[in-house]
């Protein structure tokens, strides 16, 4: 069997994996990777470190904690405030996957001579065809976590174990129960993990270089002055509740402008539109597309959206143009566009830089 070194956060999930993975015969150690401390002390939720060790020591693994913080502040929570003061709604955990945890998890299997790493992801990994290695989405939808992985190299991919991908959270809580982990009944956690306490409006506020609010105004489509805002980084595209303006009528946020701090309001209908362009493309189950090159998939917005029929086209300056057949509300810049396949395996990705 192989060694494999198993991410774990402090939560069933992880633990999950390592006992699956332990009990098939597999050489098991496993790591906590600290990476962030709040300015009160407290870890992050992906880094619950007495929790893991606790979990570990049930298992009888060998455990270690690696810190990280300095690298994840670099490519986690500095993009993360940058992007909020660009008028952006970032995806931290995107981000984070591929330039974080597995960038130093594959270090570590290198340093500890093991074949694979592995996490308590909802996904699974499969080798297709054309030797490429793309995930392709759970058995259980709700708990589906492909989105948040289509940054993964081909590299990562090849020699990542996901052993969760055909369970239901049901069967994963039933199976720690039966095997007495000690966080069978733990909570997910569901917020930003860095943002231990309060709002991601207060974590900006605190740990932004310099940070001053910058009110500005709500205007309509036609620039018409609306009332004050206080500052872009409270708002985000779709939005309606907490604006802080009564108007009469439902009004939502279409749009950000960071370069004159004024939030566009509208109305419900004039959020729907068919293309986005999106830049920083990841590519899983296809080598790429050539400029011009254009293929049918199935792409999604957000986390929480159902994917969508679409084109996605390659433009020549190495953005792609996704145009979906039907209308999709709400396209918001910093977020993702994940196009699928006909057999829900990722094609690939990126950001959102603009809807049409």
């Amino acid at each position: 069997m192989s060694k494999v070194i198993v991410g774990m956060s402090g939560g069933v999930d992880s633990a999950v994996t390592a006992y699956l993975l332990k009990l098939a015969g597999h050489d098991v150690v496993g790591v906590t990777l600290k990476t962030w401390i709040s300015n009160g002390g407290e870890d992050s939720r992906c880094c619950e470190i007495d929790d893991a060790k606790v979990v570990a020591e049930k298992l009888e693994i060998p455990f270690c904690v690696e810190n990280v913080v300095a690298d994840f502040c670099k490519n986690v929570t500095k993009p993360f405030i940058d992007d909020y003061l660009k008028g952006m709604t970032p995806n931290p955990c995107v981000i984070c996957n591929r330039d974080v945890k597995w960038k130093h998890m594959l270090n570590l299997a290198d340093n500890m001579q093991a074949d694979f790493i592995a996490t308590g992801h909802y996904a699974k990994i499969i080798e297709l065809a054309n030797g490429r290695f793309t995930v392709k989405k759970a058995d259980f939808a709700a708990k589906d976590q492909t989105y948040m992985l289509y940054k993964l190299s081909q590299e990562q991919l090849k020699r990542t174990l996901m052993p969760l991908g055909k369970l239901s959270k049901d069967e994963v809580r039933k199976i720690a129960e039966s095997a007495k982990l000690p966080v069978a009944s733990k909570p997910d956690s569901e917020d930003i993990c860095f943002v231990t306490d309060g709002k991601y409006t207060d974590f900006i506020e605190e740990n932004a270089e310099n940070y001053e609010p910058k009110p500005g105004n709500f205007v309509d489509e036609e620039g018409n002055v609306l009332g004050p805002n206080k500052g872009i980084i409270y708002y985000t595209v779709g939005q309606r509740k907490g604006l802080g303006i009564a108007l009469g009528h439902p009004a939502y946020v279409k749009k950000i402008c960071p370069d004159t701090n004024e939030v566009v309001l509208t109305d419900n209908e004039a959020l729907f539109s068919n293309e986005l362009i999106c830049t920083d493309v990841n590519f899983m189950s296809i080598e790429g597309l050539k400029p011009g090159e254009e293929l049918e998939v199935r792409a999604k917005i957000r986390y929480h959206h159902e994917p969508q029929s679409a084109v996605i086209k390659m433009q020549e300056d190495g953005n792609v143009r996704v145009t979906f057949h039907d209308k999709v509300r709400a396209i918001t810049p910093g977020q993702s566009t994940v196009f699928y396949d006909e057999d829900d395996c990722v094609v690939g990705g990126g950001i959102i830089v603009e809807g049409l």
